[in-house]
């Protein structure tokens, strides 16, 4: 049997065996999926365009930051950061056409991809994405999701890959599977539903027949207008000017994106720090608190008055004692004192997210149609431009050629 003494030297040296246990935390290194990415020109007939729509924000209703550790300006800027980010992966393989964030469902492009942001704290990322094209067909619903590791946010990484890169390239991975298996015949196809579905929208007088949503909610060509119609040439033209519009409002998701990639990345770094912080402060603080108290508690039961001890053995017994209970103490208060940091760490946060929803609200710009400037919103100011676009055409006058888009100035892009 061990000496009452011994057991507690014993319990010392786990709760220290425990402890130190407690303080190493787990290496992750985050997964990388390669970006496929075409090692030969696609022939321009065979590039889809895609449309990629703000992000719904997935801020739960009633939503206490200080429990789900999801803050409100922070996701909205994400909701329009990261379809941009997934826009810039798209662009860099070569497989698509014109890739663009859309203001608004009411821009028509041969794809649309929306997405839903579940989860981002910096460590974790989940977004469900849908994918869909213009006859209405649906391609896939999916949610991705990854886990940044100590090197996703090292100054030497490559600076072009986000610290969730696995996620969007995972989705252009498989955006690009679905379409391979396209045909031609297919693909031309999409392409010409956009098309009537534009020319529906201006004209739905002339073009509304043209096409036909069946039961199944696909839309269906009809029939095709002639080539030679100068109304339709007309209508290509109104549309190349509505694509200009909505190129020169992804400069302005431009100028936003790269104005708030430095305090979002410090966010992200910054959160998934505390985050991981408070894991380990919750949890070790829990556990170092109870090794103090059975560390006090063991330390009580030493006999040091024991008349058959020799006074070295008592002095060894009491300074045993003094240490074990002095150590106990320290521990509980140890503990204590990381839980009131595990809270700070959530105050942190909610400062950080605060601090980065200001610096990262939406610019404004102007758009200049012919007597009128669009301000707002992308949304408000594509919006304005729609009802200005169909008053000109409305009007019979043809669209002027001195039609000019103003383009906003974009912020400095970070350096690498």
């Amino acid at each position: 049997m061990l000496a009452t003494s011994d057991k507690l030297i014993l319990l010392m040296i786990v709760a220290s065996a425990t402890l130190g246990a407690c303080a190493v935390e787990n290496i992750v290194t985050a997964k990388e999926t390669p970006l496929v990415v075409s090692q030969t020109e696609m022939p321009e007939s065979q590039l889809l365009d895609i449309g990629l729509i703000e992000f719904d924000a997935g801020v739960p209703k009633a939503n206490k930051p200080e429990k789900t550790g999801v803050y409100k300006d922070i996701r909205n800027a994400e909701a329009r950061y990261l379809p941009y980010h997934l826009k810039t992966t798209l662009q860099g393989t070569g497989y698509w056409g014109a890739v663009r964030v859309l203001p608004s469902r009411q821009t028509y492009s041969d794809l649309i991809i929306t997405g839903k942001i579940d989860k981002s704290d910096g460590e974790f990322a989940t977004v469900e994405i849908n994918v869909e094209d213009s006859t209405g067909r649906h391609w896939f619903k999916k949610k991705y999701e990854t886990q940044t590791g100590l090197s996703s946010y090292s100054e030497s990484r490559d600076r072009t890959r986000d610290p969730y890169q696995n996620v969007f390239n995972d989705i252009a991975n498989d955006v690009h599977v679905f379409a391979s298996s396209l045909t031609a015949a297919e693909i031309e196809n999409i392409q010409q539903v956009s098309e009537l579905r534009f020319f529906a929208d201006i004209s739905p007088t002339v073009y509304s027949e043209h096409l036909i949503k069946g039961e199944d909610g696909l839309y269906k060509i009809n029939r095709l207008p002639a080539n030679n119609d100068p109304a339709v040439d007309r209508l290509r033209q109104i549309r190349e000017r509505d694509r200009l519009v909505v190129d020169t409002l992804n400069e302005h998701y431009a100028n936003f994106y790269y104005g708030i990639a430095i305090p979002y990345e410090s966010w992200r770094r910054t959160s998934r720090e505390e985050s991981i912080n408070y894991r380990q402060v919750k949890r070790s603080g829990m556990i170092t608190a109870l090794i103090g108290v059975a560390v006090v508690a063991g330390s009580a039961m030493i006999d040091t008055g024991n008349p058959d001890d020799s006074s070295t053995s008592r002095r060894t017994k009491q300074a045993i004692q003094n240490v074990g209970i002095t150590h106990g103490i320290e521990t509980i208060m140890a503990g204590m004192t990381r839980r009131q940091e595990a809270n700070m760490y959530r105050e942190s946060i909610k400062e950080l997210s605060e601090s980065f929803g200001s610096e990262a609200a939406p610019m404004v710009i102007d758009v200049s149609g012919q007597t009128r400037r669009l301000t707002g919103t992308a949304a408000a100011q594509y919006e304005s431009w729609r009802k200005l676009l169909k008053e000109i055409y409305e009007a019979e006058s043809g669209f002027p050629n001195d039609v000019e888009v103003g383009v906003p100035a974009r912020s400095a892009e970070p350096s690498s």
